[in-house]
């Protein structure tokens, strides 16, 4: 039976930029601020007034202006981005020369220090609408979940998207073999194991393996198969605000690591095959995971058993159907000769990401938004 998309619709609700505009001339202040700057990953520009040349003040993704620069700030464009920034707890005049500059936030170190590290990371890097963020999960072994997610992240790519493909099981062998990348040069999980706090989208992105045209995390080849939560919570956020596409393989256990990597998913897709013992199995996968993600939908694989096709799959496992995931004969053939799954435009897999990706955007008016249940959510 050919694959197929369901037509009841998916509904589906980028590169850096220069560092922050310091205008301070407070040495104390300005090591503050540069050092926080640092740690966010931007490179700042330094004035001792607003830029002498036109539309420098302008052009800044954001202004931190110094309590000792307020007075000379005046009369300056009025912008959004601005923050006045000093030290005083306790200063009455604060908020007065805050509107006199336009600024938007006050802030007072050392309080708001870890909030302005990520405003500063933000603008730096161009944040703009998250990537939208699909898992793949199998209803049971063997039920092709690693094959979709890898079809899904290569088609992304070859249409153009900025996308990343994430393996969140350790156990799985490794997704970079499906994609004939497991000895690309780049960081794999346990570079990430001790991260936390904040990761920047650009410095991850960098320091993957390219392959196929996007970037991949997968597992290295040592021992090591556990990822501290924070670990996957600062990767997971980081590839996110990249913005494009971000595909997650996931493993049908639901630790504390895997629990982070749902919490950010926009959509889970259940790749469950067309048996009975599939479809028990399926329904106890669905149940863990929608402890965590709400939105998790049926991608049926057939062939199907006797008096079963894809509508029964997903009516039986109590979750709405995406469609049906078409086989293709050929696959291992092609792998052996280097193209991973989906990697074949014209083969049934891709059309059927093609498709996917198609009707996501379509719902959403534009791509990368965040994704809402079809026909009225699960139940």
């Amino acid at each position: 039976m050919a694959g197929s998309l369901t037509r009841e619709g998916l509904t589906v609700a980028e590169g850096r930029r220069g560092g922050p505009l310091i205008v301070t001339e407070d040495v104390e202040l300005l090591d503050d601020l540069l050092r926080l700057c640092a740690a966010a990953g931007a490179e700042p520009e330094v004035h001792h007034g607003p830029p002498g040349r036109r539309g420098g003040w302008e052009r800044a993704p954001m202004v931190l202006v110094g309590d000792d620069a307020a007075a000379r700030c005046r009369g300056t464009a009025r912008r959004r981005g601005v923050m006045l920034v000093g030290r005083d707890q306790d200063d009455p005049d604060v908020w007065r020369r805050a509107v006199e500059i336009g600024a938007e936030y006050v802030l007072r170190l050392p309080d708001s220090e870890g909030w302005l590290v990520d405003q500063i990371a933000n603008a730096a890097e161009g944040v703009g609408r998250p990537a939208l963020t699909v898992g793949v999960i199998g209803g049971r072994g063997g039920s092709g979940a690693s094959t979709l997610a890898c079809a899904l992240a290569v088609s992304a790519a070859r249409s153009g998207r900025r996308a990343m493909l994430i393996d969140a099981d350790p156990l799985g062998g490794g997704i970079d073999v499906l994609l004939g990348g497991e000895r690309a040069e780049g960081m794999r999980w346990p570079d990430f194991a001790h991260s936390k706090g904040r990761l920047g989208g650009g410095a991850l992105e960098d320091s993957l393996p390219a392959l196929h045209g996007l970037r991949v995390l997968s597992w290295g080849r040592d021992d090591e198969v556990t990822i501290a939560p924070q670990a996957v919570r600062a990767v997971l956020a980081a590839a996110r605000r990249l913005g494009g596409v971000v595909v997650v393989d996931l493993p049908r256990r639901v630790d504390e690591g895997v629990a982070e990597a749902l919490a950010q998913l926009d959509l889970g897709l259940l790749v469950v095959p067309g048996e009975l013992r599939a479809v028990a199995a399926a329904r106890r996968v669905a149940s863990t995971v929608r402890m965590v993600l709400d939105d998790v939908r049926v991608v049926a694989r057939g062939p199907y058993a006797a008096g079963l096709d894809e509508r029964w799959v997903a009516q039986a496992i109590g979750l709405p159907l995406v469609g049906e995931l078409p086989p293709e004969p050929d696959l291992l053939a092609a792998q052996d000769t280097g193209t991973p799954p989906g990697g074949s435009a014209r083969g049934p897999l891709a059309r059927f990401c093609a498709e996917f990706w198609e009707q996501a955007e379509a719902a959403a008016g534009e791509p990368g938004s965040a994704v809402a249940p079809a026909g009225g959510g699960a139940p």
